[in-house]
């Protein structure tokens, strides 16, 4: 079959003749701006959805040729690659992406990811779909009336419009091999495997087992982090930690012998010295998990006297969000950002920078501008310490640090100038020579985007000042001003789990103040923070995180630009009042929160305060 062919039938089971000519009309219009000043958001309305559908296509179309030779190719070695397996990993997302407000359908996997655990793994069950609503499983045993309310419920309560559940009758030697395939991996065996292996610590394969359950428990609970410690002080516990929405929760103790074994299996895996306690080092393996492959970075280091300090950082592909996603509640900078990134900007140049405080969603977000890119069409170059995601058709350079000249941000930026770059992309500004630099390729026509440490949208303008040699500031200051582009200021916010939450009526548990500074009325409905929690969150009341933004985007003229240069110069704040400058602030997207539900009120108050 030809490549042709196979783009024809691919576009006809999306729907599509041209991807341009797919677009639903609505959303070629301009969305509406006032959502991002004045009116608080509400979750996405039909025409967000529809300009996600609309991106979704266009960007499956824009890889399909490509897609098509590779699968042609990967066939010609032996390897079997589908269509739907190399467009999911160009970025291009799947035909089924789950996301909130539009979860009445979804594929199995999307169910056993965000359905908790304990609602289906005993009863038997595997979860086919959900399509329109109708949820359909293939059930081991018949199901009771009970059991399968239980289930419509738990559906329900984590965010799938469920209407009814449909049963599908599998082959019994069929459905337990499948059973098996899916359940193997599945949190609830890491317990199991720990306690026979504990009983026989010398058996190799049982170790391995653990590793791979506590692996697969620990992407099951949304962990991004593993911390392990390995002490062998008779005294000492040694703990496996996971991250959970920027939060250590202790879940297995384990004696100093088992834990010695496990970490020399991880350092082994990751490549390293596992001989070798006193040097940190750094490596990574992968991990198949639910028929997709995730990295895992491993950093060691010493502990106390004799042990071992072992991080593992889970880099799991479908964790990274969309651009549409990442941005549902800030439809403004959504379009400001796409028209930065959009080809046709070719030589524009300009300046974006992501800023906050560590673990508050950088990466995040400068991973999801690259997957916005059209890279069939325009040559992204990143310069990362460590590179965490590979991302198809960009070029990705591993700064080592230390390593002498040439190896540093600084150098990789001025060498990457020479690789005819339209987007150049830094993983961090640490030092006065890379801020220099990336302004010097923002100012020959490249877009630069990258990230730094900063509490405040303002603040990030500061700290750039704050890098430029004293003999060179008002040039530096000069180019700044002119190039920039956009800030994004970010956190991660816990959010409320709707399962347990507590509904009330603004009026029973705000003042008439606290009323007017969230913007709510007397008779608004709000969540309140629900301290028993229940299965859907693990008993803690919140459940995931979501993006707060504060934005500062500039529009202005490069002509008109000489009132930024003075504000930038004797007052930064004065910034935000210039003309062309738009600004988001941290308490409108608080206010957006408590109004969707999302934010416990009282929290958003003392944040305010903050």
């Amino acid at each position: 079959m030809t490549n042709q062919h196979d783009r024809e039938e691919y576009l006809k089971k999306l729907g599509l003749e041209r991807g341009e000519d797919a677009l639903p009309p609505e959303s070629r219009k301009t969305p509406d701006r006032r959502r991002g000043s004045s009116a608080p958001g509400t979750g996405l309305d039909r025409r967000t959805g529809d300009r996600r559908k609309s991106r979704s296509i266009i960007g499956r179309e824009r890889y399909l040729d490509m897609v098509l030779k590779e699968r042609a190719l990967f066939a010609q070695q032996g390897f079997a690659r589908s269509a739907e397996q190399l467009l999911s990993a160009s970025g291009a997302g799947t035909e089924n992406e789950v996301t909130a407000g539009e979860r009445d359908s979804a594929t199995g996997d999307q169910l056993r990811a965000l359905l908790p655990l304990q609602t289906w793994l005993p009863l038997s069950i595997h979860l086919v779909s959900l399509d329109k609503g109708v949820l359909t499983v293939a059930p081991l045993h018949e199901l009771t009336e009970r059991q399968s309310q239980n289930l419509l419920n738990a559906a329900i309560r984590s965010g799938f419009k469920v209407s009814s559940i449909e049963t599908q009758m599998w082959d019994r030697a069929d459905l337990l091999k499948t059973l098996q395939a899916v359940h193997d991996l599945s949190a609830d065996r890491c317990e199991k495997t720990l306690s026979v292996w504990l009983n026989d610590l010398d058996n190799g394969l049982l170790l391995n087992q653990f590793q791979r359950d506590m692996l697969a428990e620990a992407l099951q609970m949304r962990v991004s982090d593993i911390h392990l410690v390995q002490d062998n002080a008779p005294d000492a516990p040694n703990w496996i930690k996971y991250r959970v929405d920027g939060d250590l929760v202790p879940i297995h103790l384990l004696p100093a012998d088992a834990m010695a074994r496990l970490t020399t299996l991880l350092k082994r895996d990751a490549g390293l010295n596992f001989g070798d306690r006193s040097t940190p080092k750094d490596g990574r393996f992968g991990f198949i998990w639910q028929g997709r492959s995730v990295d895992v970075r491993v950093a060691a280091g010493p502990q106390a006297q004799d042990g071992e300090k072992i991080t593992l950082r889970l880099l799991d592909r479908a964790g990274l969000k969309s651009f549409e996603e990442l941005f549902a509640r800030y439809p403004e900078v959504a379009e400001h950002m796409s028209r930065l990134l959009a080809p046709e900007i070719k030589g524009g140049g300009g300046f974006i920078l992501m800023s906050g405080p560590t673990g508050s969603g950088k990466s995040t977000t400068l991973y999801a501008c690259v997957l916005e890119i059209d890279r069939r069409r325009r040559h992204v170059l990143t310069i990362e310490d460590p590179i965490e995601y590979e991302m198809r058709y960009a070029t990705q350079w591993q700064v080592a640090q230390g390593a002498g000249a040439g190896r540093e941000f600084a150098d990789l930026i001025r060498a990457a100038m020479r690789h005819d770059p339209d987007y150049i992309v830094i993983g961090e500004m640490r030092d006065t020579a890379t801020v220099e630099t990336a302004l010097k390729a923002a100012e020959s026509g490249h877009t630069v985007i990258s990230t730094i440490h900063a509490d405040t949208a303002v603040q990030t303008l500061e700290r750039l000042r704050s890098f430029m040699p004293s003999a060179r500031e008002r040039s530096s200051t000069y180019t700044l001003a002119q190039q920039i582009r956009c800030v994004l200021n970010q956190r991660l916010i816990k959010t409320l789990c709707h399962g347990c939450s507590l509904k009330t009526q603004a009026k029973d548990v705000l003042t008439p103040e606290e009323m007017e500074i969230l913007e709510l009325k007397p008779e608004d409905m709000i969540r309140s923070h629900n301290s028993n929690g229940c299965d859907l969150c693990n008993r803690t009341g919140v459940l995931g995180r979501t993006l707060l933004l504060e934005a500062l985007m500039i529009a202005t003229p490069l002509a008109k630009r000489d009132p930024v240069f003075h504000a930038l110069m004797h007052n930064v704040g004065d910034v935000l009042h210039q003309e062309g400058v738009s600004y988001i602030s941290r308490k409108h997207g608080l206010v957006w929160l408590v109004k969707d539900g999302l934010l416990d009120s009282k929290i958003a108050l003392v944040m305010m305060e903050a």
